[in-house]
Formats: structure tokens, sequence, C-alpha cells
């Protein structure tokens, strides 16, 4: 009996251990791509006023901006700012239709004035947020190009090439980035090379000056924080990782990435019952792709089949709403559809589509997950011939 129980209990311990490395890829690796997410201190280095974020919801920033318009069209800096108000909307609320409001008002901007640093670099960020890296690397430059001098255009070149597998460029561009001006927006950035370099002391060294340098209440700074819990839970440290979490809804409350947070650690401390209750709090604040996906193999490891298969639908709901406004979901999906079985035969298409649009680390991954399914696919078939 003792045998049996000891059994049962190292069953367990190994399928957990396959929840947390599931729930590990799914929330790195999805959308939002982590590039894309430093968007918010981008729209805070973009902002002519990056103090009054804190003292101002963005819906009151937006309103405000509206009625500015209302009696000044020809506003330069409020399009702009408008655009950039949108763009952080958009990262609040999970809403890709904001996408849309955003290219408006920068093409606004850009109508009375094409060469507009702050225009020109917004239109960057909204690139990379749509995952159009290489329009993103473009527009990146040119507004390197017109102002060399200000730092903060070099974030969305850095993020362009990190997504095209440009990983010497992005080095580069980073020392450019943070030698005149060593912040939040910097730090994090060079956090996330250094990890993808494999040091992650010293991406956690980066990611906790981000977090140091961050203005409190901001958004930006819940961000930073979380992704600080994200890189203790990536190396097994979830004591230290819940606290980030918890520590970020002490100054957010409700902050979905730190919701998420939580319930990955509790998926992986193997309370099931409670990542469950966590993930579906997240999803009813805000339907996020990885959110979604997450819950959906939660529910399939539990053997809630129904459920799971909901939200896989939903999966597919949410693809077409980001692809209405301009959002490349080709490897997500391609990694999706793989790591989950299904439309393999097209999956494959995407995955060399998304190469070709994406090539990094990132986009090889639905090709890794393909071909370890070719290998088991034939092996599977010459024990059939031996038989």
């Amino acid at each position: 009996m003792r045998s049996i129980s000891q059994n049962r209990t190292l069953h367990r311990t190994i399928l957990f251990a396959l929840i947390a490395s599931l729930i590990i890829v799914i929330s790195w690796r999805l959308v939002p791509a982590r590039s894309s997410s430093q968007l918010s201190s981008l729209v805070d280095s973009f902002s002519s006023d990056a103090s009054s974020h804190a003292n101002a919801s963005t819906d009151a920033q937006i309103q405000t901006l509206q009625d500015q318009l209302r009696s000044h069209a020809d506003n330069l800096q409020a399009y702009t700012q408008l655009g950039l108000a949108y763009l952080q909307k958009a990262r609040e609320t999970g809403d890709p239709t904001y996408y849309q409001k955003t290219e408006q008002a920068l093409d606004q901007a850009l109508s009375h004035q094409s060469d507009d640093y702050v225009s020109v670099g917004a239109s960057s960020a909204l690139a990379l947020a749509r995952h159009q890296f290489h329009a993103a690397l473009e527009l990146g430059e040119k507004a390197r190009q017109l102002n060399p001098d200000r730092a903060y255009a070099y974030g969305v070149i850095a993020d362009a090439q990190i997504e095209l597998g440009q990983y010497s460029e992005a080095v580069e561009t980073l020392q450019a980035m943070v030698d005149p001006r060593p912040d939040m927006s910097s730090y994090s950035r060079i956090s996330y090379i250094r990890e993808l370099h494999g040091d992650i002391e010293g991406s956690l060294d980066m990611m906790q000056r981000a977090v140091d340098s961050g203005t409190p209440n901001l958004e930006s700074t819940a961000w930073v924080r979380t992704q600080l819990g994200n890189l203790y839970f990536n190396t097994g440290e979830l004591d230290q990782a819940e606290a980030e979490y918890q520590r970020t809804l002490q100054d957010r409350p409700n902050y979905v990435y730190a919701i998420a947070g939580l319930g990955r650690v509790q998926a992986a401390q193997g309370n099931t019952d409670e990542a469950i209750k966590l993930l579906e709090k997240a999803i009813a604040i805000m339907p996020m792709p990885e959110f979604v996906i997450t819950l959906g193999d939660l529910y399939q490891t539990t053997g809630q089949q129904e459920k799971a298969s909901q939200q896989y639908k939903l999966v597919t709901t949410i693809e077409k709403l980001y692809r209405a406004n301009g959002v490349d979901m080709d490897m997500e999906i391609a990694l999706f559809n793989t790591d989950h079985d299904q439309n393999l035969p097209e999956t494959l298409a995407l995955a060399q589509k998304a190469y070709a649009n994406r090539p990094s680390i990132h986009g090889e991954m639905p090709w890794h997950g393909r071909f370890i399914k070719q290998t088991i696919s034939r092996k599977r078939k010459n024990i059939l011939k031996m038989r």
C-alpha cells in the first residue's frame, strides 16, 4: 500500500509540474508579445506630460483631449496625445478596437506634420502592438533619424529587432538607449534581452531596477513588477513570485496580469481549484487570449472537457477580433493549434508564414512543436509495422 501511495504522490507531482510548464509557455509566448507589452512605459515616454498620468485616468485624458479637439481641430499635439491615450486604453482593457482609433488619431496628426517625432514614434508603437514588426522597425528608425538625441524611439526599435531575431542589433540599440536615459523603459527591455541570452540573474537585477525607478500607481509600474514576478515564477521561486503579484495588487487592486500570475502560482502548487477561480476572475476583467487558453487547459486537466472546449472556441472569436483590428496573429494561433493538436495541416502553412514575418525564437516555436508531432507520428507508424 505504501508503494501505491508513493506512486500516486509521484504521479500527482509530475502532473502539476507539467501543468506549470504549460502555463509558463502559454503565459510568456502568446499574445500580447512581451515586447509589445513594453507599450505602457513607451506611451509614458512619448507623452509630453507623463506626470499627469499618475493623477488622471486614461478615460479622463481621452475626454479632455477630445474636448480640446472639438474647439481646436488643428491641434497636432492633441491628436498625437489622443492616439497615445487610445493605445494605453487598449493595454488596460485588452480591447483591440482601440488600435483603429489610435491609427485615426495619429493619421490626423501626421496629416498636419508628417515629420513630427512623437507622432512617428507613436505610429511605430502601434505597429509593434499589432505585431507588424517590420513596419515598427522602419517607423522607429524614422523617428530616430528625426531626433537621434531622444532615447524613446530606441525602445520600439529594440523591441522590433528582438521580434525579428536581430538580437545583436537589439543589444546595441538598448545600450544606446540606457546610456543617456537609464529608466524603467530601458531597464525592463535590458532585462528581457538578458533573459533571452540565459542570464536570469542579470534579468532579475534589471527588472528590479525597472520596478524601483517606476512612478507609483502608474499602470506601467504595475506591469514591470508583474514581469518581475513572472521571472521569479519561471525560475521556480514561487513564494517570491507570489509576493510580487500581491504587492502589485496592493498598489493597483484588480490588476489583471497580477491576478493571472497568482493563478499560475496556485496551479504550480497543485491548487487547481483556486487557480481556476483566479483565472476566471482575470478573464471576467479582461479576456486576454493567454488567460483564456490557460483556463481552458486547467479545465481540460481536471476533466471538465465541455468548459475547456468553450474556452478554446472563445480563442477563435478573440483571434477574429484581433485580426479585424490589424493584429497579426499567425504565430500565436499556429502555436495554440500545435499545442492542442488541431487544424495541423493548415497550421503548418500558418507557421511558415509566421516565421517569414517573425524570424525569431518566438517564430520558431510552432515549428518545433510541429516537428515533434511528426516525429512521434513516424515512430508510432514504425511500431505498428513491427507488430
